[in-house]
């Protein structure tokens, strides 16, 4: 849900770091890294103890618990001051093959806490602003509730690479389920200026709205449009008056998921196979899809008829308006006309070609 509150537009970009899944949490794994030293320099500790007739302490003659402390911290971090040392031949063993090996897991694991927590977080938050910096093409998700977590998995299963994908939603529950799909997340109101240019709104290749109240989604869709005016935006309302308000406020798609139920309930009413049918279409694993896409140059002056995919075409989009294969607009395609067309699945579907369920 998103603030709807007026507020005080910003130009500066905020460019909040994307975030992807990590495997451990961060204090669990730091947890796990120091009991186990720990757990080597105890063992170390008793190993020293039960030996210490090996051990002879140059201030006093006497190895007290003490001594077995501090000469195994010495001895684990190679700093060997001299004052206590191994003098029998099993002390030397023990320090030759148990100790040796321990000291050297203990370093490793303390050089491989300061890499981790260290260099490689802070090369992973450089390496993520690069990401954000450089985002492309990619496919913004604004809000990760009902519909948009759907519509996020349901683009994993046609193909979208997941890191294409960045989920905007101000819940952090929600976000770690899109992070769990491996979608780069961040945590912010998509009606902000802000955050919208954090993730480069105006260089996506479309933005998603489902904010899950329609005044939300709305305020968000004058907000994306104001910042990238030609980039597709579709947007979900469950109110039949806000669609109108939905397109003035620049979306291009419009959907009403209670209207689209209602069409399937009144199709299955009238036919058994209809609901069936619209399903196939917007399924993934459905043996039909939906397809729209530019005209072709070897299409233009050919009817809707007879298209070069060996599909069936349904409908032509000339100057703004929608002409049926029906109508004699159909008869004489021409440059710059889009095409919807029913195909096959299997017909692969090409990079300037859009689908139902390709």
């Amino acid at each position: 849900m998103q603030d709807a509150r007026p507020r005080r537009r910003s130009r500066k970009p905020g460019l909040a770091p994307l975030r992807r899944a990590v495997h451990v949490p961060v204090w669990g794994d730091l947890g796990i890294r120091l009991t186990l030293a720990l757990a080597l320099v105890f063992l170390v500790v008793l190993i020293h103890w039960f030996d210490r007739d090996g051990l002879v302490d140059a201030h006093d003659g006497h190895v007290s618990f003490l001594d077995v402390v501090y000469f195994t911290m010495i001895s684990i971090t190679t700093t060997g001051f001299g004052d206590i040392a191994p003098i029998s031949d099993r002390s030397r063993l023990v320090e030759a093959v148990i100790v040796t090996p321990i000291r050297f897991a203990v370093i490793f694991i303390f050089v491989g806490t300061a890499y981790n927590f260290i260099i490689r977080r802070s090369w992973e938050k450089f390496r993520m602003k690069r990401i954000q910096e450089q985002l492309s093409g990619h496919i913004v998700v604004l809000g990760f509730g009902v519909s948009g977590s759907e519509a996020v998995n349901e683009l994993i299963e046609r193909g979208t690479d997941p890191r294409q994908i960045v989920v905007m939603d101000p819940s952090e529950e929600r976000l770690e389920h899109a992070e769990a799909l491996g979608c780069n997340v961040i945590e912010a109101d998509a009606s902000r200026d802000e955050a919208l240019m954090a993730v480069r709104i105006a260089e996506a290749q479309t933005v998603l709205v489902s904010a899950g109240r329609d005044d939300s989604s709305i305020l968000i869709v004058l907000t994306v449009r104001h910042l990238a005016p030609k980039v597709p935006i579709s947007v979900v309302v469950r109110a039949d008056d806000n669609e109108v308000l939905a397109r003035q406020a620049g979306a291009d798609n419009v959907i009403n998921p209670v209207r689209f139920t209602g069409l399937l309930l009144a199709g299955s009413a009238q036919g058994a196979h209809i609901a069936d049918y619209l399903a196939d279409l917007a399924s993934v694993t459905g043996r039909v899809q939906l397809v729209e896409r530019p005209v072709r140059p070897e299409e233009v002056g050919k009817p809707l008829s007879e298209l070069a995919t060996g599909g069936r075409g349904l409908r032509i989009y000339r100057d703004g308006g929608a002409h049926g294969f029906w109508e004699h607009e159909a008869n004489v395609m021409q440059a710059g006309d889009i095409v919807v067309e029913i195909r096959p699945t299997d017909i692969p579907v090409a990079e300037d070609e859009f689908s139902s369920n390709a």
